[in-house]
């Protein structure tokens, strides 16, 4: 079902470049979902920095918690991607280049169902046409990996539900400030378990006819230990800002917006590193194992966002 579902997009795909003469609706598709691992990371940052900063840590939480389900899952169920399981699926352009290794359960939407569920939520009483917005671009997101072939239905359905079910989660931990230092030590235990299952537990072994890994383990550990780094990092964050900063968003007056501006360049990199692999995380994997390097990075990303930069923004007197 899956697969006759995913080839009659296919062929949609392939009808609707022929009959507008080109690829402008798989462009859109890749775009949104490229979108969704990059710059849609920067939004509750955003909210956070600027905004509202207790709307900003809803956000950022949804998505720690996100980022855990979905290395722990993805790497219980080791599902293979649509083209290994049936060689007719083809990806649509560019669409590959992100989209290696296990595939259940979607690691685009779960990165996307966090910020616009998240942002939904918050939105649906003083602007509910954005938050139909934000609705409309989660699902259109899931979609899109569908069209493009890299992704079953069931890879994207359940993202959401994981996704919705991080949002929930994050409202229920946030409504109980009492507990969140118990919740944090919890997120540590959980952590440090999730990286042992991770590195020990046993994986499939199939090979191709030439004798190579269809998926290679050890390099499909790097995303689950970067989302760890990222949670790790937002627990950590967390309570030292609370602890020793205490900082206030900035409001979005000329003051807030250039130190938005000056915060958001080495954040630019360190978030387009994982996406790019690019020269920090290179460096890293220089001095580490990749999987170690990555869940540095991980936890430097969120980090700067968490703690870092709110102290240059308390150290510069906050809101003006």
């Amino acid at each position: 079902m899956d697969m006759a579902y995913l080839l009659w997009l296919q062929d949609l795909r392939s009808s609707i470049e022929a009959a507008l003469g080109s690829k402008a609706v798989s462009i859109f598709f890749e775009e949104l979902s490229l979108f969704a691992i990059t710059w849609l990371i920067f939004i509750p940052v955003f909210v956070y920095w600027a905004v509202n900063k207790k709307d900003g840590l809803f956000l950022l939480a949804s998505m720690g918690i996100s980022w855990f389900f979905n290395g722990f899952v993805k790497m219980t169920a080791c599902a293979y991607r649509p083209w290994i399981r049936d060689a007719r699926i083809i990806p649509a352009g560019d669409a590959m280049k992100t989209a290696g290794g296990y595939s259940f359960p979607s690691g685009h939407t779960m990165w996307s169902s966090p910020v616009y569920g998240g942002l939904a939520v918050l939105t649906k009483k003083r602007a509910p046409m954005f938050a139909c917005l934000c609705v409309i671009l989660l699902l259109l997101t899931a979609f899109s990996r569908n069209y493009l072939g890299v992704h079953t239905p069931q890879d994207v359905v359940v993202g959401v539900i994981l996704g919705l079910c991080s949002v929930w989660l994050a409202s229920r931990i946030l409504a109980n400030p009492g507990k969140e230092n118990m919740i944090m030590l919890i997120g540590l235990v959980l952590c440090i378990a999730d990286l042992l299952y991770i590195m020990y537990k046993p994986y499939p072994m199939d090979y191709t006819a030439e004798g190579r890994l269809l998926v290679d383990p050890v390099a499909m550990m790097n995303g689950p230990f970067h989302g760890i780094g990222m949670l790790l990092a937002l627990i950590v964050g967390r309570c030292l800002e609370r602890e020793y900063v205490k900082f206030e968003s900035t409001g979005l007056g000329l003051k807030g917006i250039v130190l938005l501006v000056i915060g958001f360049i080495p954040y630019y990199f360190l978030v387009f590193s994982f996406v790019k692999r690019t020269f920090i995380i290179n460096t890293l994997a220089g001095m580490l194992t990749k999987r170690w390097a990555y869940m540095v990075l991980g936890f430097l990303t969120v980090f700067w966002a968490i703690f870092v930069w709110p102290c240059v923004i308390k150290l510069t007197g906050g809101k003006k």
